[in-house]
């Protein structure tokens, strides 16, 4: 019985069994080594995250019952630790693996802007949008940063200038161009995020945004764009007309 003529009625049979007990080219861990990761699961993957299962159930029954609790991996990843203890057979110790995998992933995502140059120069709101992306991932309160660019058009500082409730972070002018105009920026750009998983801009964006790019041309800053970041998705108040 091989992997690619393993049956679904045999498969649910051994879900509640020891995975020892599986067919050696079935069990997760050795599939993983021998084929690769790509073409795996999420329920084989987040059972050799948990490495075994519990009294009754295999790791994949216990992998399976994550997914159908909550739903996606992403709701798994920014789940509260005591929101697992629902789950019967996943312990501290399983919450704690679980974490630190996806705390690694976050990690090794935002690891691409360690390695991007140290001042980086965009050409489109799309090239703004996968710089920025990692640091907003997972975030459920939203966050209002203002990029500092040069005369060159490349960002020499970030501010974090607002980080609001899970609906809203309130901005004021004074507060966005206070280090803009302490460090002589020439542009600035305004990304933030909305953890609701929708970047269409609320009335309110739409409003600051205006108030912003106001403030800019009275003090000599041309604000770039405003990105609104959620989900991997991206709106560009810029390319949608709103800063015109």
């Amino acid at each position: 019985m091989t992997g690619e003529r393993f049956c679904f009625s045999c498969y649910s049979y051994l879900l509640d069994k020891g995975i020892n007990k599986w067919p050696e080219d079935e069990r997760p861990r050795e599939r993983l080594i021998k084929f690769g990761a790509s073409g795996m699961s999420n329920a084989h993957l987040l059972a050799i995250i948990l490495r075994t299962g519990s009294r009754d159930k295999s790791a994949i029954k216990l992998a399976r019952e994550l997914l159908i609790h909550f739903g996606t991996l992403h709701e798994i990843e920014s789940a509260a630790s005591a929101e697992f203890s629902d789950i019967k057979g996943i312990g501290p110790a399983k919450t704690a693996q679980i974490k630190a995998a996806f705390e690694l992933g976050r990690r090794l995502l935002s690891s691409g802007n360690e390695t991007s140059a140290k001042n980086p120069f965009f050409k489109n709101s799309k090239a703004v949008f996968e710089y920025y992306r990692p640091l907003f991932y997972g975030l459920k309160k939203e966050r209002f940063l203002c990029a500092l660019l040069d005369t060159k058009n490349r960002v020499f500082k970030e501010n974090v200038v607002s980080e609001g409730t899970l609906t809203s972070s309130p901005v004021h002018p004074r507060e966005v161009f206070r280090d803009a105009i302490k460090e002589a920026a020439a542009s600035v750009l305004f990304i933030h995020n909305h953890p609701s998983g929708d970047p269409s801009p609320s009335r309110d964006d739409i409003n600051i945004t205006k108030r912003l790019v106001e403030t800019g041309n009275v003090v000599g800053i041309k604000v770039l764009d405003h990105l609104i970041i959620s989900d991997g998705k991206y709106f560009s108040l810029m390319e949608k007309g709103y800063m015109s």
